[in-house]
């Protein structure tokens, strides 16, 4: 690891990646690299996580490609140096800001979507003019391999590098000094990871979690409602970072509103999810079984079924839960959606104030003022009115989390700024005025005051 960050490392002091000629050449390389190997990643997926081909290209491969097409088209316009204003007091004079890549960064990616949450902040980093090291999640062994695979035959390694394995090179890696980190994962593991940048004074972006509520107000069209929520949550198997964790709603409408899931997961998964060949399994049997004892909590409504050989759970709605049940005690992280009551919003928001900043949050209703109401009174990462997890694929919308959530964002021109820094330069002329030079009186202190208005 030492040889690879310091042959990175000189690579990057050779001026070679600041080329944004360069940078697009190998945006291009590595968008034909994944649609070449697009059949071997899609496979990885299905033997890591059963994901089916169309699952495994939308909510992937589909969301690679989007960041990389951005990133070249962008790449001019973002990297170009910005004029800033300067004031009289330093006249004459030009501010500029140059955008400059850190160096040499390492990306820690996730297993649950491993193709896409590895890539797409290989696509930043790339953009913005840097080398990388990255490192795919032991968790997805399948998909690990094909990314080593692709980006080894795509790159040279003082360039782009991976490094597969687990714990202990996590571990090896962290104790390097790197640049710029940048972290996907669960909160435990990221406070290990900015505990190990802090000892270098290494930026970090932190792409956290959290238990991302559901707000269904009133006015809310429930079958909408019903069928986007059942599509959001039970992605992937619902191990997906920015799922609906929870879904808050009136208790005059929370019948309707799960019998109306009840039919789309019957739309969807078939009348026994379990039976068929395409429901996404649990990562590992770890996973599995902490998942099958949230089940206890609260009163099952739809699904619950499990299946402990191929490690599979139905898709599962859960009613009459406390908050102080064990499925509220943590993200969930998996195919159980607890729904709750809530008799005032008003009282709702104040209660949700008091909770840690998920990194999604959803509202389904029909009222702007609603919209205002309840966008104006919670902080949370991102998130829809209306919908679930797909602000994630609009590449102008900045992705990232707040507080316990995460720190920093990515996609588009936010992943670019992510891994750049702006290096800020006044040019000045010439012409010297004795303004600022002792020795100092009070007819200068008084042309200084007006001058800074």
């Amino acid at each position: 690891m030492n040889d690879i960050i310091a042959a990175q490392r000189r690579y990057f002091n050779s001026g070679a990646t600041r080329n944004t000629d360069f940078r697009r050449r190998m945006l291009a390389r590595l968008e034909e690299a994944v649609r070449r190997h697009e059949a071997e990643l899609l496979a990885a997926l299905k033997t890591d996580l059963n994901k089916t081909v169309f699952e495994g290209y939308e909510t992937e491969l589909a969301l690679v490609l989007s960041e990389l097409g951005e990133a070249r088209r962008g790449l001019d316009r973002w990297s170009r140096p910005r004029r800033v204003p300067t004031p009289l007091s330093q006249f004459p004079s030009r501010g500029f800001v140059y955008p400059e890549p850190y160096g040499t960064a390492l990306i820690m990616s996730p297993w649950n979507y491993p193709v896409q949450l590895t890539l797409c902040p290989l696509a930043a980093a790339m953009a913005a003019g840097c080398t990388a090291v990255v490192k795919p999640s032991a968790y997805a062994p399948a998909a690990s391999a094909a990314l080593a695979r692709l980006l080894g035959e795509t790159f040279s390694r003082h360039y782009i590098a991976v490094v597969e394995g687990g714990r202990e090179e996590n571990a090896a890696l962290l104790d390097q000094k790197f640049d710029y980190i940048f972290f996907t994962g669960s909160p435990q593991v990221g406070r290990t990871v900015m505990t190990a940048a802090a000892r270098h004074l290494t930026p970090v972006t932190l792409e956290l979690g959290g238990k991302s509520p559901v707000i269904v107000a009133p006015d809310a069209d429930l079958d909408l409602t019903a069928k986007r929520l059942v599509w959001g949550k039970f992605l992937n198997a619902g191990q997906t970072c920015v799922a609906p964790d929870h879904v808050w709603v009136r208790p005059e409408q929370r019948d309707a509103l799960v019998e109306r899931m009840g039919r789309y997961i019957g739309r969807f998964y078939g009348p026994a999810p379990l039976e068929g060949e395409d429901l996404p399994r649990i990562v590992n049997r770890k996973h599995y079984d902490r998942l099958c004892a949230l089940l206890s909590s609260g009163r099952t409504a739809l699904g619950g079924q499990t299946d402990p050989d191929r490690l599979r759970i139905a898709p599962t709605v859960l009613v009459d839960v406390s908050e102080d049940e064990p499925v509220m005690g943590e993200e969930i992280f998996g195919p159980i959606l607890p729904v709750l009551t809530y008799d005032d919003l008003d009282g709702l928001l104040s209660h949700l104030q008091e909770r840690p900043s998920p990194l999604a949050l959803y509202l389904f209703t029909r009222s702007r003022e609603t919209e205002r109401r309840v966008l104006g009174a919670l902080r949370f990462g991102g998130g829809c009115v209306n919908d679930a997890v797909v602000h994630l694929a609009v590449s102008g919308l900045p992705f990232g989390g707040v507080g316990e959530s995460g720190m920093g964002a990515y996609h588009g021109k936010a992943g670019f700024d992510t891994f750049t820094h702006c290096k800020s330069v006044l040019r000045r002329g010439r012409l010297d005025f004795p303004l600022r030079y002792p020795p100092c009186d009070d007819r200068k202190i008084g042309l200084l005051k007006k001058l800074m208005r």
